[in-house]
């Protein structure tokens, strides 16, 4: 992990996978800091559901899938949006997004964003 401006990155380099696609090329700009607040957090949710578009799109996540773990995203969001919002309920919909992810191998990126979302909302939300 390499450290930019106090953010935390996920240095890549020399990783050694087969056949691995890092989805949209770009998931090192789905930054979760512990200076964010709720709603720098419903954006950074609202980025991996277009990774999560563009990978159903390109074929690297089936359709079931991605329907599934777009529905716990989403869920987690209106969690996040409501006035008293339960943190537990916000981990548990995404650690079930997580869990449908991770039997597919090329959505690496989305899965590695998912675990960081979880420990910020456990660590600095709600």
């Amino acid at each position: 992990m390499v450290k930019d401006k106090n953010k935390p990155l996920f240095d890549q380099r020399h990783q050694h996978v087969n056949q691995q696609t890092n989805i949209a090329g770009n998931v090192e700009n789905v930054i979760f800091d512990s200076g964010s607040d709720k709603s720098k957090l419903i954006a950074e949710l609202q980025y991996l559901l277009s990774d999560l578009d563009y990978a159903t799109k390109t074929g690297i996540i089936p359709d079931e899938t991605s329907i599934d773990v777009e529905s716990h995203i989403k869920k987690a969001v209106v969690e996040i949006k409501k006035p008293k919002p339960k943190k537990q309920s916000v981990v548990d919909h995404i650690e079930s997004a997580k869990k449908l992810l991770e039997g597919v191998t090329s959505a690496t990126g989305l899965v590695t964003a998912l675990i960081h979302a979880a420990q910020v909302v456990r660590e600095f939300f709600l």
